[in-house]
C-alpha cells in the first residue's frame, strides 16, 4: 500500500488491551432531511455518556443515506439496454441493475442474484452497495437505498457538528456490510471516516524477538467497524450508532484523510 502522511500515527500506536463499544439504544427512525449529529448526541445523552476526543462513533450507513434522501423508487426507474441484457443474467430487477449501473464505474463480475462492481467512490462490492432491507415500512421491493454520495464526506460533516453540539470531535466511521471474495458472510467495513487514522503503518517497527516488521499495515477503520457491526446487527436491532472507548489514535487534530484511503491502488491489485 502506497505511504502517505496518515501513516505516521503508527509511531504512537500500541494496541489496546481492552475496548469499550456500546450501541445506543432509542435512536428513531431517520428520515430524509434529519440530522445525524444531533440523533448521536441526544443518544448519547439518554446513555449518559460524555463524549471524549479520542472516542469513535461508528454510524451505519443506512441511516446516513436515509438523511441525504438516497431512496429510490424503484417505479422512477427506467431501465437501460445494458441494465436489461444483465438482468436476465443475473435473475435481478432491471430497475434496480440500472441503479447499480448508474452507482458503478465499472462491472467487475457476473454472477446469480449478484454483480460485483466497482462503486463510484472506488470500493468493490455487490451491487454498488444498493440495500432495500430495513428501508420501507411496506415491507415490498419497491424502494432502494443508494450509499452516500461520498461517505467521507458525510462523516465529515457529522464531526462538525458533533464539535458544535459536544464541544469535542471524536473520530466517526460510517459503516457498511460487505462480501469478501473467498469468504462467506458479510462483515462491517468503513466506507466513510473522518478524524480516524483508517490504516496505520506499523512497518519498521520490531516483533517480541527483534525483527523488523516490513509490511504490517493495520486496517483500524475496518478492524472497527466490524466489531461494532456485531452489535448493531442485520435484521430487526435498531441499533445503527455505536460508541467506542479505549482506542488511542492520534486523530483529533485532523481528519484522518478518509476511508477511500483503504483502497489498493489498480497497480498494487492482484486480482483485478
Amino acid at each position: 500500500m502506497t505511504h502517505n502522511d496518515n501513516t505516521a500515527a503508527g509511531d504512537e500506536f500500541t494496541a489496546p488491551a481492552q475496548l469499550h463499544l456500546q450501541a445506543l439504544a432509542g435512536v428513531p427512525l431517520v428520515r430524509a432531511g434529519d440530522d445525524i449529529g444531533t440523533l448521536i448526541a441526544t443518544a448519547l445523552a439518554a446513555a449518559q455518556v460524555q463524549l471524549l476526543a479520542n472516542d469513535v462513533i461508528v454510524i451505519a450507513q443506512k441511516i446516513v443515506s436515509k438523511s441525504e434522501g438516497r431512496t429510490v423508487e424503484l417505479s422512477s426507474v427506467v431501465p437501460s439496454p445494458r441494465a436489461s441484457e444483465l438482468a436476465a443474467r443475473t435473475g435481478k430487477d432491471p430497475r434496480l441493475v440500472e441503479l447499480i449501473l448508474r452507482e458503478s464505474r465499472q462491472v467487475r463480475r457476473v454472477g446469480k442474484e449478484v454483480l460485483i462492481v466497482e462503486h463510484r467512490s472506488g470500493f468493490v462490492l455487490a451491487n454498488a452497495g444498493i440495500d432495500q432491507s430495513n428501508v420501507n415500512a411496506d415491507a415490498l421491493d419497491a424502494t432502494a437505498l443508494l450509499l452516500p454520495v461520498d461517505a467521507d464526506a458525510s462523516a465529515a460533516r457529522i464531526r462538525a457538528r458533533l464539535l458544535d453540539l459536544c464541544k469535542v470531535a471524536p473520530g466517526v466511521l460510517i459503516i457498511d456490510s460487505i462480501g469478501r471474495a473467498w469468504r462467506r458472510g458479510t462483515v462491517g467495513q468503513a466506507i466513510g471516516a473522518a478524524g480516524v487514522p483508517v490504516w496505520i503503518n506499523l512497518r519498521g517497527r520490531k516483533d517480541i524477538y527483534g525483527r523488523v516488521l516490513r509490511a504490517s499495515d493495520l486496517a483500524v477503520a475496518d478492524e472497527l467497524a466490524a466489531a461494532a457491526s456485531l452489535l448493531m446487527g442485520q435484521s430487526s436491532e435498531r441499533r445503527p450508532l455505536v460508541h467506542v472507548r479505549g482506542l488511542r489514535l492520534a486523530h483529533a487534530a485532523g481528519d484522518g484523510g478518509g476511508a477511500t484511503l483503504l483502497q489498493r491502488p489498480n497497480n498494487e491489485d492482484l486480482f483485478p
